[in-house]
């Protein structure tokens, strides 16, 4: 019997410091992240290569977090496969809140329904917030003899596959803006991906590729040599980075809208104290003087929108890509 008791009172004791354990452990879990973040480095993860829009966006953003944070925020650039490569990495680093994506809208919107085999998903990530949002600019080489979107459909209807156009990528925005513009126009223009914006435009001026529809941000500095000729922004509105560019709705193809965004994340389980944040200072950072000057010579704007929204937007644009994907037949395999 005193064995028995014995036995009892020390299961007892077990049961009661497990529970107190339980108990206290998200107060013994706080103080790791209460002063988040320590000196440890903030990186930016860029799934597309230097020069581009993300990448662009995601230099000016780094900066303005550094100071606000009193932190060294940096930006390391994975391109490759539609952002796949990038977004892959920051999905398995720790989720401490010092590893964070850049995200292009489409990598969560477009790439699952054109990867067989996509190595994540929005399930891996926590949303942070929508950072920023901007027009395409259909774009030609100014050798092309066309000056107007009109003129580019009535070109290329004359002319069905003969000429191209480039992107970042299999999946990329540019990409899906350039498959909505041809869709919504009516015309057959040959698809050319890149890795990444910078080598896309190069072509571009070069002559190589005929056509894009360009991010606003990374094609504005472009437009400047007169080797490149903007022809529709695609935009609700005219922008006033390019105020006597139409608008492609305006210019051709009636109630035509692309708009395209990027939106910061950190891998799944990362602390809520960390997002949160996370999310103030992008609220600060984005309010800054310079990066103000950043969105109105980009051509953008500031667009913060929290997890619970993000996420909303996510699935109502997924189900109008899903729609062209299969229309159109695009696949990265």
């Amino acid at each position: 019997m005193k064995n028995g008791h014995r036995f009892a009172n020390s299961r007892r004791r077990i049961v009661k410091a497990i529970a107190c354990g339980l108990t206290l452990s998200p107060f013994l879990a706080a103080p790791a992240y209460a002063d988040w973040p320590s000196d440890k480095v903030i990186r930016i993860i860029v799934p597309f290569a230097a020069g581009g829009a993300t990448d662009l966006l995601g230099r000016a953003l780094a900066v303005e977090l550094g100071k606000s944070l009193k932190q060294s925020v940096i930006v390391e650039n994975r391109a490759g496969a539609g952002g796949s490569l990038g977004a892959q990495a920051v999905a398995i680093s720790p989720a401490d809140g010092y590893t964070l994506l850049l995200a292009s809208g489409s990598m969560f919107t477009v790439n699952q329904y054109i990867y067989s085999k996509l190595p994540y998903s929005l399930d891996d990530f926590a949303p942070i917030t929508k950072i920023a949002s901007g027009p395409m600019v259909i774009t030609v080489n100014a050798t092309l003899p066309v000056k107007t979107t009109k003129e580019l459909i009535e070109y290329a209807k004359a002319r069905p596959g003969k000429l191209s156009f480039s992107s970042a990528g299999v999946g990329s925005q540019t990409h899906m803006a350039g498959e909505a513009f041809t869709d919504a126009a009516g015309i057959e223009l040959v698809h050319v991906p890149y890795k990444g914006e910078g080598p896309a435009y190069a072509d571009l001026m070069a002559g190589v590729i005929e056509v894009a529809a360009a991010n606003i941000n990374a094609i504005s500095p472009l437009l400047k040599g007169g080797r490149l000729r903007a022809l529709s922004v695609t935009g609700k509105e005219r922008s006033p980075l390019l105020p006597n560019v139409p608008t492609t709705a305006e210019d051709g193809v009636p109630g035509f809208e692309f708009t395209g965004w990027f939106a910061l994340m950190a891998p799944k389980g990362t602390p809520q104290p960390a997002i949160d944040r996370l999310l103030a200072e992008s609220k600060v950072a984005v309010e800054q003087p310079s990066m103000k000057r950043y969105f109105a010579d980009q051509g953008m704007y500031a667009t913060i929108a929290p997890s619970a929204q993000l996420k909303d937007e996510i699935v109502k644009e997924s189900a109008k890509w899903k729609a062209l994907v299969e229309k159109k037949k695009i696949t990265a395999n």
